[in-house]
């Protein structure tokens, strides 16, 4: 039969009568997908029978295996149509925002997974290897997949290659400082002279601090100390199964009260100064946020400065991370570790990876066991790999109270530690950092903050993503950033990017400038860590953050 459509045009309509759209899509909008295919499937039919079918664009199809065999390549070719169909039919389902998001990061998965690529017998790569190799690549690949099911994971890096302490966390300091939930690291000046004010780093307790402190030449520990600022990092433990002092119970609250403002009580007392500045990162820097809201409610302003890296304190916006976030996954957690139990790094690290699934599951299943490939050597993939277990209490409070239902931004409307947080009451100098490509915490809920914190703030914007855009070394001179003029921001995020200006490069020296302000005068470098009541315990990095999670 003959339908017209929206736009007055006849188009084959080639549904049974009685037939009905997918509920929530519209037969016209159906229908104009269904043409697009059809046609797009009779153009690749005639250039195959011309001999002219063209190479695929997409990494995954583009090698001269799949170029010199026809057959795969119009499989790549009919499975990318058929992809585009399936995403057409999400985005045209005219459904509430969020089941649409669901919608999307279903058929994302299904659609990544069955990628032809992906199977042995629909990859000409793979083939083509086992025969140049003799079978050694299929015997690799067994051998890799073995491995991987050992661990629970997926390998991503070569993780031979690296040794924390020896080749990744390598900054001289000592750690000054211990209890059940955190090391306090200080690092060893390697400037004569020193700010006077201290900078304690609060990395994320999702994963290892490293992240900070990877290999000299993309530490940011390494740079920061260079340009004559004293550092000090808080290293969370990783807590196992097998502990029983109760780490698999502790809260929120915990982490606020003996941690974050622990490890800022002792940077005061080993620096002597009442006022030290801090950096948040990520999760890192929401606990710092709502510890610096506790103070402020008792009366206490013990940082000067304060900066945030990809970090929210507005959860309006949860990026790619809104798929899991409902009533049902929150109660449900509530029930399994809520009171008591752990949230595995296992499960944490696969959720992370299939936000993004071709380039962190899909592209080392084909590498790893498809074609027997051993991973390279990253270190940014090694820390990636290195993640750590949560207690089940805080995880649960966090989930609900941020993800859920976005309280923390809102004043008065939670306490923590015994005070009303008020996120307005932290009204010092702030560095607000976001990545523009970031789909774990998006740029512009990063943005939020700026609403949101009373004190002269500045906001940059980098390029690249959560973790790409953070760790950009200035000898890289890669990538570039975006800031304004520091004070007063407008409310939409938009106008502030308009208005922006685009500077080649790493951000770093533009913090180091802001935070130099901040630091107070030079005077000369300790020659000791720690002090009489804060004696050495051990050399960085630590104990705490070598205990990996199983």
């Amino acid at each position: 039969m003959r339908r017209r459509n929206k736009k007055g045009l006849d188009v084959n309509f080639p549904f049974p009568d009685g037939w009905t759209p997918p509920p929530g899509i519209s037969q016209d909008a159906m229908a104009s997908i269904q043409q697009d295919f059809m046609q797009a499937w009779k153009r690749l039919s005639e250039e195959v029978t011309q001999g002219q079918l063209p190479p695929v664009k997409d990494r995954r199809f583009s090698s001269d295996a799949w170029v010199k065999s026809p057959p795969h390549l119009m499989m790549a070719h009919l499975y990318l149509l058929s992809s585009q169909a399936m995403q057409r039919m999400v985005d045209a389902a005219e459904v509430p925002h969020e089941m649409k998001d669901r919608l999307q990061f279903s058929v994302m998965q299904f659609v990544d997974a069955m990628s032809p690529a992906n199977f042995f017998a629909t990859n000409p790569d793979a083939q083509a290897a086992v025969v140049s190799s003799g079978g050694e690549t299929l015997r690799a690949g067994m051998s890799n997949l073995i491995t991987d099911l050992q661990k629970g994971r997926i390998s991503q890096s070569d993780e031979s290659k690296f040794i924390v302490g020896e080749n990744v966390a390598t900054s001289k300091g000592s750690v000054v400082f211990e209890n059940r939930f955190f090391q306090l690291i200080q690092y060893a000046p390697t400037t004569p002279t020193v700010y006077q004010r201290p900078i304690l780093l609060v990395p994320p307790c999702i994963n290892k601090f490293y992240i900070l402190d990877l290999q000299p030449e993309n530490s940011f520990v390494r740079h920061a100390v260079e340009q004559g600022f004293t550092v000090y990092m808080t290293s969370w433990r990783n807590p196992l199964p097998e502990d029983t002092d109760g780490i698999d119970h502790a809260t929120w609250d915990d982490y606020i009260e003996q941690g974050v403002l622990k490890a800022i009580e002792v940077t005061q007392l080993i620096s002597g100064q009442s006022k030290i500045n801090a950096l948040g990162f990520c999760v890192g820097g929401t606990l710092l946020a709502t510890a610096l809201a506790v103070a402020a409610g008792r009366g206490e302003e013990p940082v000067a400065a304060l900066t945030m890296l990809t970090s929210m304190v507005d959860f309006t916006d949860t990026g790619a991370l809104n798929v899991f976030v409902d009533e049902q996954h929150a109660s449900m957690r509530e029930q399994q570790i809520g009171q008591g139990g752990l949230m595995s790094a296992r499960e944490l690290g696969a959720t992370f990876s299939f936000l993004r699934p071709n380039e962190l599951v899909w592209n080392y299943v084909v590498s790893n066991y498809l074609k027997g490939e051993k991973p390279v050597a990253f270190d940014l993939l090694f820390w990636n790999g290195d993640s750590t277990n949560l207690p089940g209490p805080f995880f649960t409070w966090y989930f609900r109270n941020t993800y859920l239902e976005n309280k923390l931004c809102q004043p008065n409307q939670l306490t923590c530690a015994g005070v009303p947080i008020d996120l307005r009451k932290i009204k010092v100098p702030t560095y607000l950092y976001a990545s523009r490509e970031d789909h774990i915490v998006p740029w512009k809920s990063g943005y939020a903050s700026s609403g949101i914190f009373s004190g002269k703030n500045r906001f940059v914007l980098g390029a690249s993503g959560h973790i790409a855009g953070v760790i950009n070394p200035p000898s890289k001179k890669k990538r570039n950033y975006w800031v304004g003029p520091e004070g007063k921001n407008p409310k939409d995020a938009d106008q502030w990017f308009e208005k922006a200006t685009e500077v080649p490069g790493s951000w770093w020296p533009n913090w180091y400038e802001w935070l130099a302000a901040h630091s107070g005068k030079k005077v000369r470098a300790p020659k000791f860590a720690g002090n009489a009541d804060y004696p050495v315990i051990d050399a960085a990095p630590g104990s705490f953050v070598k205990v990996r999670a199983v």
